[in-house]
């Protein structure tokens, strides 16, 4: 009775490894993708920050050119950190208000499933640094 009963299952392992290769491959390849978007987001943050920085310390003291500085150090930052993780950059300066200026990013996520498509947004802002004389 007992090899009766072993020799019905014995193709039972081969079925469950059928069954749970697909999930195991979708679970691992649904955790590379939360890791390239959430590392991409990252990159796209960093960069709108010190694009906002330099526009910040430049705005003032050169009101023409702070633009093109602003987005140079954005593309800086994006070739240096991640250049094949943050798509077609596509980088805005801001100026809100008369003495507020930043940096805004939208780009594109590499994704490892096919017809999905994610994007990062990284927006950062801040008053304009002047310099001021002491009185006395």
């Amino acid at each position: 009775m007992e090899a009766a009963s072993t020799r019905g299952e014995s193709g039972m392992t081969a079925i469950e490894f059928v069954l749970l290769t697909p999930v195991l491959f979708f679970l691992i390849f649904a955790t590379v993708q939360f890791a390239l978007y959430f590392f991409a987001d990252h990159v796209a943050q960093a960069a709108a920050q010190a694009g906002a920085r330099k526009a910040r310390a430049t705005a003032d003291e050169n009101p023409g050119g702070w633009r093109g500085e602003a987005t140079d150090v954005v593309d800086a930052y994006i070739r240096q950190l991640g250049p094949k993780l943050v798509l077609g950059p596509d980088v805005k300066t801001l100026q809100p208000e008369q003495n507020t200026v930043g940096v805004e990013i939208t780009a594109d996520v590499p994704s490892v499933f096919p017809g999905l498509d994610l994007q990062v947004h990284a927006q950062s802002s801040g008053p304009v640094e002047r310099f001021v004389e002491e009185e006395g």
